[in-house]
């Protein structure tokens, strides 16, 4: 299979980046110590190619009929423009088809961004729901997306951003200004600050050249894992899927169940999952002993067993840390992980485990 490739692959080949397969794009992993590109991040500013996730744009009379219809986070929200929220979008069980940002744009529509491995069929799922609506989705492949994070990023990006895009360092977290087929969000996936850059695809690299050149370093996923992880943030298809609903994924913040009327797709299977008892928490853990806490590692709670769903060892913290699911019933603080045969306790933490370069642990 052909791997697909983003604008800046030759850039990433020139940088002498470890290239993997990441939801059939061929995508950095490092680029020679995912640990430094961590703290790199935490100390200073780091820029990732994250173009192979798709941007999608939402239009029409009914543009906003349409999300309120797909998405379990209400876009009604939404009331000025420039502002974004982060919402699932679900299936008819409650399952985690997809987790996304929307941004609204006022007379233009929303805008969406949506994971790699599942905008394909995104994208065909919401286009299914408009039939019949005067609304169209539409993706913008000809887009490229830059995520530039850390306690630097704003000195060092907003001087490169063309027109009145330099005024983004001035917005909140979760809100964007656009123009001239650019646009920058605060928003990111790292717990610190920073932006979201959409841009045209024939001039990211030179947008990426100058970002260098300012000394922001370039990021690989194996340090965005690590990142997300110690800020707390889900990974789709591994701490929610289709399988799990928010409530099981600390996720309910993102329901938005007011009004009461407003009918979005799995609507009804979470509030029977919140009337019988929601099954499942999604709980913080670290392991202050040796070792690594992996996905799929066995957690022993007095309510009954559970799973880590993510897990790795912590840059910033020097321990490992994890994301499990473990049985609702279960409010014990410490627990047991089954690492190879051997048994280690662990403790049970309330994500995130560091925010803005900081230990958030006791």
């Amino acid at each position: 299979m052909t791997l697909k490739t983003t604008p800046l692959h030759a850039a990433h080949q020139r940088a002498d980046a470890r290239l993997v397969d990441f939801a059939g794009w061929e995508m950095p992993l490092h680029y020679g110590s995912q640990i430094d590109e961590h703290h790199a991040v935490r100390t200073g500013a780091g820029v990732f190619d994250v173009s192979h996730m798709q941007v999608v744009d939402v239009s029409g009379a009914q543009a906003q009929a349409l999300l309120r219809r797909l998405l379990a986070n209400d876009v009604a929200k939404l009331r000025a423009p420039g502002r974004a929220l982060y919402s699932c979008m679900l299936n008819a069980d409650g399952g985690v088809v997809d987790d996304l940002i929307v941004y609204f744009r006022g007379d233009e529509g929303y805008r969406m961004v949506v994971n790699a491995a599942t905008a394909e069929s995104d994208i065909a799922h919401m286009r299914a729901v408009a039939r019949g609506l005067d609304a169209s989705v539409e993706p913008r492949p000809e887009l490229a997306l830059l995520a530039v994070q850390g306690p630097e990023a704003v000195a060092k990006v907003a001087p490169l951003l063309p027109g009145r895009l330099r005024t983004a360092g001035e917005l909140r977290p979760f809100h964007a200004v656009w123009g001239e087929e650019w646009m920058a969000a605060r928003t990111g996936y790292t717990g610190e600050d920073g932006f979201e850059i959409m841009l045209p695809a024939e001039r990211a690299e030179a947008f990426w050249d100058d970002l260098l050149r300012s000394g922001t370093r370039p990021i690989g996923l194996g340090a965005r894992d690590t990142l997300r992880l110690e800020a707390g943030m889900n990974l789709y298809g591994t701490d929610m899927d289709e399988s799990t609903t928010p409530l099981v994924s600390n996720l309910g913040w993102t329901v938005a169940w007011e009004p009461p009327e407003r009918d979005f797709i799995g609507r009804a299977a979470l509030e029977r999952q919140r009337a019988e008892g929601v099954p499942a928490q999604l709980v913080g853990l670290v392991l202050d002993g040796r070792g690594v806490l992996r996905g799929g590692t066995r957690i022993e709670t007095p309510a009954g067993d559970g799973t880590v769903t993510s897990g790795s060892f912590a840059p910033t913290l020097g321990v490992s840390i994890a994301l499990a699911r473990i049985p609702a019933a279960s409010d014990a603080r410490e627990l047991t992980a089954h690492l190879r045969g051997r048994t280690m306790p662990v403790r049970r933490v309330k994500p995130p485990f560091v925010r803005h370069g900081k230990s958030l642990l006791d």
